[in-house]
């Protein structure tokens, strides 16, 4: 039996919502083990000047806890 967590993560990006995603896993997988799925929570633009400047999403990532025995 396995035991898993999920922890809310923050990212933005310049180019896209996807490019989010993406620099929010990369970052998840340099301090957490096992991670082995994620969700979009929601999707943000920010807008200056009547123009998308970023793109930012909340991701709920789930990994699995060691075993500590």
């Amino acid at each position: 039996m396995s035991v898993a967590r999920v922890t809310e993560l923050s990212a933005t990006s310049e180019s896209s919502f996807d490019h989010a995603c993406q620099v929010a896993i990369e970052r998840a997988n340099k301090t957490l083990r096992n991670v082995e799925g994620a969700w979009v929570k929601d999707q943000n633009l920010q807008i200056e000047g009547g123009r998308i400047t970023g793109y930012k999403v909340n991701l709920l990532v789930t990994f699995v806890l060691e075993d500590s025995a």
